[in-house]
């Protein structure tokens, strides 16, 4: 299993825009085969990072998936809706493996 890490830099001025962009991948990606854990636009701090992170089992299965995305009306339909609104100013992905695995169970203070 790997992560896919997207890093987004936004327009601050439409941060709406980048949460509806969001709110489309969250029915698109897992329906296309990834495991998304979720898209994280800004709070405090920085007002123009965002990112998207999800799972997915190889880089062979992300390339599928990408080609399931693109073929995908909501997915064509959000790739231009970001294309058109120029919301997103750069966009970097990254792939990690989780090395710290297993975990011990958290324990309450």
């Amino acid at each position: 299993m790997i992560t896919c890490f997207i890093r987004y830099e936004i327009d601050p001025f439409k941060k709406d825009a980048f949460a509806e962009y969001a709110r489309n991948w969250g029915h698109a990606i897992p329906r296309n085969g990834a495991d998304l854990i979720g898209y994280f636009a800004p709070h405090e701090g920085s007002a123009t990072t965002a990112y998207g992170v999800y799972n997915i089992e190889s880089l062979a299965a992300y390339e599928a998936y990408r080609a399931r995305l693109a073929a995908d009306p909501l997915g064509r339909e959000n790739y231009e809706f970001a294309r058109r609104e120029r919301f997103i100013l750069k966009e970097d992905r990254i792939f990690l493996k989780n090395v710290s695995l297993p975990h011990a169970v958290k324990v309450l203070p």
